[in-house]
């Protein structure tokens, strides 16, 4: 049978492997049993008929060419932002080092604690090289899907603090978390069809279904590999909707100890705790 989704993880002997989860991703899946897969990713996974207990769950990619990632994608987030919508998708990258796994704590360096937000995001991996792919195939060049949380230090973001850009203020390390699992993309047919939800704390902060996007999947897929190439493990975060901190009133941002969870039925729970260093 083919692999629906899967995980990275290390064991109770401290081995890192791959494994697919017999139980729901929506489940805490570390002191669970989960079926140890052979092989990598990008190149094909395969079951190995035995089973491990995960000990810890790590980022379900080791590593990526780089993150790539949508802005004022949601009609929703576009109208609490009062911002026209573009042509085309807003574009702005992470370094592969932004990127983390599901069950971590993330340090946020003193500079970065005023002003730190969240966004859940429906998050896409690239299976093998594309470039100018049409909007038509760009679902065929799709590994999986997973959740993700572009975390953003606002206060480098906003205008007179650095132009209005979006790069800088996005791309400290582990500033891109994804997880808990990738779930494969025949297991999910049409991405516009899910739902998923952001909390802080257990409080419901974002809700949205992916038909609220105004650039699809496949339309982002399609646009930015139009003269470019992606390389398989490339890593798409495709908008937030709205509910963001720094649109709520009064503005709601993260603290110290934070707990912030993007949820999907299909894709299960990403959570990471805020830690703010000393």
């Amino acid at each position: 049978m083919s692999i629906k989704s899967f995980i990275r993880f290390l064991d109770t002997q401290g081995n890192t492997a791959y494994g697919e989860p017999t139980t729901s991703l929506s489940e805490p899946l570390e002191g669970k049993k989960v079926e140890v897969l052979t092989g990598d990713p990008l190149t094909g996974l395969s079951k190995t008929g035995k089973q491990a207990e995960v000990s810890k769950l790590l980022c379900p990619l080791p590593t990526t060419p780089i993150v790539l990632c949508i802005g004022l994608n949601y009609q929703k987030h576009v109208n609490e932002a009062k911002l026209p919508v573009p042509k085309y998708p807003s574009v702005f990258t992470k370094p592969a080092d932004a990127l983390t796994g599901s069950s971590t704590s993330i340090s946020i360096h003193q500079d970065l604690q005023k002003q730190l937000d969240y966004e859940g995001e429906l998050t896409v991996v690239i299976r093998k090289t594309a470039k100018d792919v049409s909007e038509a195939d760009a679902l065929q060049y799709v590994l999986g899907y997973t959740n993700g949380n572009d975390l953003t230090c606002r206060y480098y973001q906003v205008p007179e603090n650095s132009g209005g850009q979006f790069g800088y203020a996005k791309s400290f390390d582990s500033f891109a978390p994804i997880g808990p699992a990738i779930v494969m993309a025949e297991v999910i047919p049409d991405p516009q069809k899910l739902k998923y939800q952001t909390k802080v704390n257990g409080e419901v902060r974002q809700s949205t279904g992916t038909d609220d996007m105004i650039a699809s999947v496949a339309k982002i897929i399609a646009h930015l590999s139009r003269a470019t190439t992606l390389r398989p493990g490339t890593v798409i975060m495709t908008g937030t909707p709205s509910g963001v901190g720094f649109f709520m009133e009064p503005k709601n941002f993260l603290k110290d100890g934070d707990v912030v969870a993007i949820e999907c039925d299909e894709l299960g729970v990403l959570s990471n705790k805020m830690v703010f260093e000393k």
